[in-house]
């Protein structure tokens, strides 16, 4: 394999917590995933075949940037919005569903149903999700060749 390596997706994406306690209770409030694991300040959320690293930091969220953020992709959003709110978090006034959790990450909320983004079927099965993607998600991963 010569070249320049391909990108293949993403295996984990850290946040850095002032709280690692709370930044569990805030994640728990909104989602519904396994604690894959815990080491000296760390936690880790399993999302099937990726997960979530929470790392507690002295100092997180001193500063935000208005465009960092990650996308995270979930198996619907229904209530997620007033959840967060509820938790601490703060809900942007955006088309979509964006929450910045109480350290500042901003987090991206998306359907899985809506976007070209595919599990496995053996992932798909543990996380307990039938695949079903819309009409337009299915056009774009037609369009790339990936149906």
């Amino acid at each position: 394999m010569a070249g320049r390596p391909k990108l293949m997706g993403v295996n984990h994406v850290a946040l850095e917590v002032g709280d690692l306690e709370a930044a569990l209770a805030f994640w728990e409030a909104l989602f519904d995933f396994d604690l894959r694991g815990r080491h000296e300040g760390m936690a880790f959320l399993d999302m099937g075949d990726q997960f979530i690293a929470l790392a507690e930091v002295e100092g997180a969220g001193a500063s935000r940037d208005e465009h960092r953020h990650f996308g995270l992709v979930v198996s619907h959003r229904e209530g997620l919005k007033d959840r967060a709110r509820a938790a601490g978090g703060e809900v942007m006034d955006t088309k979509g569903c964006d929450i910045i959790d109480p350290w500042g990450n901003w987090i991206q909320v998306v359907d899985y149903a809506e976007v070209q983004f595919a599990k496995t079927e053996g992932a798909l099965r543990v996380l307990g999700h039938d695949g079903a993607k819309s009409d337009a998600a299915k056009k774009q991963i037609a369009d790339k060749g990936m149906a």
